[in-house]
């Protein structure tokens, strides 16, 4: 095992450079690394929350919201269905947690209840998710099974945190942490962004944009004083950002933001900062047969339940481009071209928890974590030094090359080191220390047992293998388990210790057999200097 053979040489050289490059960019200046040729590794680590700063926010999916917006689509699909049905009904409500529905013709139960069964439909893996219930005097209430409305969460949390991600990326944080908590609840952790209020106004707001005609025929021209003022069954009252209170819009969603393709800064007609948007083809055509049908009315953009702004419809608006308006500075015009581009969220998030770690306070812990580092680092090679002298110092260069590879490793997969990944380094480091004793004392016993130095040397590796591989495996085994059901620090720490692992058993065997090998073939010791 001590020969040196040119593969050996080949691929621990190619392994120092490997690490030399890849590690390097980590200490350079930036204005060094602004002209690094492009051929050239460029990428740095990324730090975690704890060590360069950020901010942190927990959310909660609002479920109370979330089921109240699914009973209200099957309200719409209930009366879409009795109405293709042509059965007679009256009194359609969403009250405690179920639709209601009075049947006025008593001959047609049978018929609606035919006609309510195909609302909802069939789930995977939930079956039915809609219970339809009634009495005989045609009383009917429709309610989702506990199965559906878990799922809905599920779906709900699934389908946030990807449009989390997407806002957080347009926005330009670096390696956010976001992950789902418990059934319904996202953590999120921005490094670098020490703002939490600017984090919550783009990750918060649910961003869900709508276009709905305004019902003209109520107060002045859809214009209404109260909130609760009496309106038909099919319209509803929002709030307008203007001077006007209330407006009176159709319940029927004409476009919604589901269809837009691009959203952008621009401005309109006075210079004024404005949002331009263009639909997909679908939209397209749907926005221009509206616009059509409805020349002279009201048309109103709503976003989050509230109606942004309402002009007339002057002519046809075809092409699928549009422009919305209504006082935006190029902040706000900015951050809701961006809400729009990444999607709304399905549901209404409430703040659980939110946290800020300054800068200084990263920058703490980073040297603390070097600090920590070094004095683990010295700790080992004092050790491995003074047990095993020549050896130990072997041992020791390993350790630097065990390093190297790990930062360069990390760099290339531009992992996120945290504090807990600091200390996995440091773990590693001991890992790799404890091969070599393994091997070296097995070289001992070799000798002392009256082998010949040469013939100790390339025993004992060859007799410690087995014990090497064994406790390495299990670690590995350890490091996935964690990598794979930890979160945040812990994945964090799981994937810094198996870069580790990998690493320190490639330092500890083919760094210090290449070396040991090179001083046999240069002294033509007859002893072992750890005899």
């Amino acid at each position: 095992m001590l020969a040196l053979s040119r593969w050996k040489i080949i691929l621990v050289v190619g392994s120092i450079l490997f690490g030399i490059l890849y590690s390097l960019p980590n200490v350079l200046p930036d204005n060094v690394l602004a002209h690094w040729p492009g051929f050239l590794p460029s990428k740095r680590l990324n730090l975690g929350l704890d060590l360069q700063g950020g901010s942190s926010l927990l959310y909660e999916v609002d479920t109370v919201a979330l089921q109240k917006e699914r009973l209200g689509d099957l309200s719409e699909e209930a009366a879409s269905e009795l109405r293709d049905a042509q059965v007679t009904f009256s009194g359609l409500t969403v009250a405690n947690g179920v639709v209601q529905v009075k049947i006025t013709d008593p001959t047609q139960i049978d018929q609606a209840t035919t006609a309510l069964g195909r609302v909802g439909g069939v789930a995977p893996g939930v079956g039915r998710e809609v219970i339809v219930t009634h009495d005989s005097a045609g009383d009917f209430q429709l309610a989702l099974t506990p199965q559906a409305a878990q799922q809905d969460v599920r779906n709900a949390v699934t389908q946030s945190i990807e449009i989390i991600r997407r806002r957080i990326d347009l926005l330009g944080t670096k390696e956010p942490d976001i992950r789902q908590q418990g059934l319904d609840r996202i953590a999120i952790e921005a490094p670098g962004e020490s703002d939490p209020q600017k984090l919550k106004d783009i990750v918060g707001q649910t961003a869900k944009l709508t276009f709905q005609m305004v019902d003209e025929d109520i107060g002045d021209r859809g214009v209404v004083p109260q909130a609760d003022t009496p309106v038909p069954p099919d319209d509803t009252v929002l709030p307008e950002n203007k001077a006007e209170p209330f407006l009176v819009v159709k319940k029927r969603v004409s476009v919604d933001g589901g269809m837009l393709t691009s959203a952008g800064v621009g401005q309109d007609e006075y210079n004024q900062p404005a949002v331009d948007f263009r639909l997909n083809g679908a939209g397209a055509h749907r926005f221009a047969q509206v616009t059509s049908e409805n020349i002279g009315k009201r048309f109103a953009i709503i976003l989050d339940n509230k109606v942004i702004e309402a002009p007339s419809i002057r002519s046809p608006i075809i092409g699928g481009s549009g422009q919305i308006t209504g006082g935006f500075t190029s902040d706000s015009a900015a951050q809701l071209a961006l809400l729009l581009k990444s999607g709304a969220l399905p549901a209404p998030l409430k703040v659980v928890q939110e946290g800020t770690v300054g800068a200084d306070l990263g920058a703490d812990s980073v040297h603390a974590g070097v600090v920590g580092l070094a004095i683990g680092a010295g700790l080992i090679f004092s050790f491995i030094i003074l047990a095993y002298g020549l050896f130990g110092v072997f041992a020791a260069l390993a350790l630097v090359v065990n390093l190297l590879l790990m930062f360069g490793a990390l760099s290339m997969t531009q992992a996120t080191l945290t504090l807990p990944g600091i200390a996995g380094l440091i773990l590693t480091m001991a890992v790799a220390v404890d091969a070599n004793v393994l091997i070296y004392e097995r070289m001992r016993d070799e000798a002392n047992s009256g082998r010949a130095a040469m013939a100790a040397a390339d025993t004992g590796y060859q007799r410690a293998m087995t014990s090497i591989f064994d406790a390495n495996v299990t670690t590995m085994i350890s490091a996935l388990i964690m990598f794979s059901f930890g979160v945040g620090a812990v994945k964090g720490f799981a994937w810094t210790l198996s870069i580790g692992v990998v690493t320190s058993v490639f330092s500890a065997i083919v760094v210090t057999q290449l070396l040991i090998g090179w001083w046999f073939r240069v002294t033509r010791a007859k002893t072992l200097p750890i005899a």
